[in-house]
């Protein structure tokens, strides 16, 4: 019981559950992509994505100074059930088309400055 609370409170706050959407819709993106698409500072949205590793929503993946996150290929069955349910809706949510726009923008505009 205490599992399932704890993998659902994880996308209780909205900016966990819009990380988790981009993630969804692109796989792989490094902690400067999602600063950049959710227009927050370095600290929080690191507080949000360790909130998410915790409650094995994402796997890390380091590639120099920078950190790469992606959803987990091991999560637990309840979260793949709950990531089918949000992939059915996720066009319906106007935050989330926002975000996939600017993050389809951010990475034609990427520069070396944060590799892919």
């Amino acid at each position: 019981m205490k599992h399932l609370a704890q993998t659902l409170k994880a996308l209780s706050d909205p900016i966990r559950l819009r990380i988790i959407l981009l993630l969804h819709s692109e796989g792989e993106l490094c902690v400067c992509d999602l600063i950049a698409v959710l227009n927050l500072p370095q600290s929080t949205v690191s507080r949000h994505l360790a909130y998410l590793k915790r409650s094995c929503w994402v796997d890390i993946r380091r590639q120099g100074v920078w950190m790469h996150y992606k959803l987990s290929k091991e999560s637990c069955t309840i979260c793949r059930e709950v990531l089918k349910i949000l992939e059915q809706h996720a066009n319906e949510l106007p935050e989330a088309i926002q975000d996939r726009e600017t993050v389809a923008t951010i990475m034609k505009n990427k520069s070396d400055t944060c590799p892919a």
